[in-house]
């Protein structure tokens, strides 16, 4: 499944599901623009993947990699990313990836309060990157892409919190709204050929995850249970293997608008996760 020629863009593609896609997708042989925030303005975790590292690994497989400090908190850097995509591909974009989230730290994900007992801006901390910068990412890809006449692909990712209640208020509502909005632009975008789909990985295998789950730093309650996530979560290219086949999919605007578990995905197009194994439907739910 080739990509060879297209252009590609992952938001928040430092580690997780965001390098999982980057890397897939260079794998097939994208160019692939990839986001992070200037480790300069954030938390550093040194043993742990960077942007750049990302960029590189795109190129050695065979894409070609090219890491851009973005903070997707700001909209004038979302805007300044697009241009400089147009400008360097002579106004062509293929596939947009928007995975990008505030990343907030375990303590504050898990936080067995009720909504009410926490303060407001807890909304901001899950929806601002994620739901909100979704929106605008799509919105500046979205004028490329409706110029493409050979149609194009928005992946957003999502999870099941969409569907039933995970974590808190905030993060649950968040994803049901990406969800609902890849629904509405499908709808916009059809008539230009281009898909928006919502993406559900199940339990991922992340660095951070991994790195919690070593150092026992996640809250009692939930660390035997993350412990025993791991053993059967699947990788975070296991979501860029869904990603390609989607993208290389010539029926794929039968797809727009609708949500997808990784791994319906790859029960469909007959992919296994990169160690091998099958993924289970049933992780998802």
């Amino acid at each position: 499944m080739s990509l060879r020629g297209k252009v590609a863009v992952v938001t928040g593609a430092s580690r997780g599901v965001g390098r999982g896609i980057a890397l897939q997708l260079g794998e097939a042989g994208a160019k692939v623009y990839v986001t992070g925030r200037d480790p300069k303005n954030k938390k550093v975790h040194p043993d742990l993947p960077t942007l750049d590292q990302t960029s590189q690994e795109i190129t050695k497989r065979g894409g070609e990699g090219i890491a851009v400090f973005v903070d997707h908190a700001n909209d004038d850097q979302v805007k300044q990313l697009f241009e400089k995509i147009s400008n360097e591909n002579h106004g062509q974009l293929d596939i947009l990836v928007n995975n990008a989230t505030a990343a907030a730290e375990f303590d504050q994900i898990f936080d067995s309060k009720k909504f009410w007992e926490q303060e407001p801006d807890l909304w901001d901390s899950m929806n601002k990157v994620s739901l909100r910068s979704t929106y605008i990412a799509s919105v500046y890809a979205a004028r490329l892409l409706v110029k493409n006449d050979r149609g194009g692909l928005i992946v957003n990712v999502s999870a099941r919190a969409g569907k039933e209640y995970m974590f808190n208020v905030p993060f649950g509502v968040g994803k049901a709204g990406v969800d609902r909005m890849s629904a509405d632009m499908a709808h916009e975008l059809k008539p230009y050929k281009v898909a928006v789909v919502s993406l559900w990985p199940a339990k991922v295998k992340t660095e951070l995850n991994q790195k919690a789950v070593k150092e026992n730093t996640l809250p009692p309650e939930i660390a035997e249970y993350a412990k025993k996530g791991l053993l059967t979560a699947e990788s975070p290219e296991y979501s860029g293997k869904a990603v390609v086949a989607l993208a290389t999919d010539p029926n794929l605007l039968n797809k727009t608008g609708k949500i997808f578990p990784t791994a319906g995905l790859g029960q469909e197009y007959g992919f296994k996760d990169i160690d091998g194994r099958e993924i289970g439907v049933n992780q998802h739910f």
